[in-house]
């Protein structure tokens, strides 16, 4: 499946079927291949996924997500995390083997960027862990998987289940498996127009 296909035919599942399941080893090599790949700011890697396996922890997490059956019946489970303070523990370590001119720049411009500045190191989170997942997603597609992506739980419920680290937050999950069903139609999809401005926006935009 190329690239366009994958994009076209991902769609968000709501209801997987129970009885498929994909195999560890499959599912560390979607994992890996997103991690390989997905790109981040200073290649810093902020996200730290954890792979729920256990039926018994799964089900608790649907106890504080809202009873969604997504948690429980995808076979893989992909809670996404980051770690906010991976600009001033990782940043030597990922730019060890660089030029050392190069390391030095780098190492100096990431604690520029972040030191000192909370919203920004949990943005950039944020904004790693939403390309990761769309990375997972595709990759799952393309290799004939159904997925979801999805925040809609108690955040704080689930950190305590999964005894989530001082330093980590929970930015989204994504449900990975078998459909058990057609997806919904897409709709409500805005017009190029109504969304894309070109140079500078206008006043007239809706």
């Amino acid at each position: 499946m190329n690239v366009i296909d994958a994009v076209r035919q991902r769609r968000a599942t709501k209801k997987f079927d129970p009885d498929f399941v994909i195999p560890l080893n499959e599912k560390k090599a979607l994992l890996s291949l997103a991690m390989e790949n997905a790109p981040s700011a200073f290649n810093l890697q902020h996200w730290r996924p954890l792979l729920v396996e256990d039926p018994a922890q799964r089900r608790n997490i649907r106890k504080v997500g809202w009873d969604q059956p997504q948690m429980t019946d995808a076979s893989m489970l992909v809670i996404l995390c980051g770690d906010v303070a991976a600009w001033s523990s990782r940043t030597r370590e990922i730019w060890h083997d660089a030029d050392p001119l190069v390391r030095d720049f780098m190492v100096g411009a990431v604690d520029n960027y972040y030191r000192g500045k909370p919203e920004t190191q949990r943005d950039e989170i944020m904004r790693s862990a939403g390309i990761f997942a769309q990375t997972l997603m595709l990759l799952a597609k393309a290799q004939g998987y159904d997925s979801c992506p999805m925040d809609g739980f108690d955040f704080n419920a689930v950190a305590e289940v999964i005894d989530l680290p001082e330093n980590y937050e929970i930015c989204l999950m994504v449900a990975i498996g078998k459909s058990a069903g057609e997806p919904y139609p897409r709709i409500g999809k805005l017009p190029f127009d109504q969304l894309v401005s070109i140079d500078r926006f206008h006043p007239d935009m809706p």
